[in-house]
């Protein structure tokens, strides 16, 4: 199993221990690779919601599994290449909302996986290497 990087919509996935499929992929991706992996701006994303539903409980469990995560930063390659993507995606008519370009550009930066439940959302993208725990069969 390749290194990856999570989309906001899988790790939520993972947080609420509902999807046996996301599970036990990230079950096994933790025991291949021992920590889960995703951008700065995913943190934002969830604890924007965490914070907004007053989820305080599930922000500091949140925040503990972050803690024991790689958090990728949102840097400036990341910010030139979502700006590119953001680019191509208008002029074709693609999907570009900053937050999902920021994660897909942190994946293309650090030359891992995306894992999202939108494998369809981001297929127009150049190099763009994709994976769905949920639909992954162990």
């Amino acid at each position: 199993m390749d290194e990856a990087i999570l989309d906001t919509d899988i790790l939520s996935e993972v947080l609420k221990r509902k999807d046996s499929k996301v599970l036990a992929t990230a079950g096994q991706y933790l025991t291949q690779h021992q920590r889960l992996a995703f951008s700065a701006i995913t943190v934002y994303e969830i604890v924007r919601g965490m914070r907004a539903k007053r989820a305080s409980g599930q922000l500091s469990d949140f925040l503990k599994i972050a803690g024991t995560s790689d958090v990728f930063p949102v840097s400036l390659p990341v910010l030139m290449r979502a700006a590119d993507l953001w680019t191509e995606g208008r002029k074709g008519g693609h999907p570009h909302e900053d937050a999902d370009l920021i994660v897909a550009a942190t994946a293309l930066e650090a030359q891992r996986v995306l894992v999202t439940g939108n494998t369809a959302h981001y297929a127009w993208i150049p190099g763009l290497r994709l994976a769905d725990w949920r639909m992954t069969t162990l």
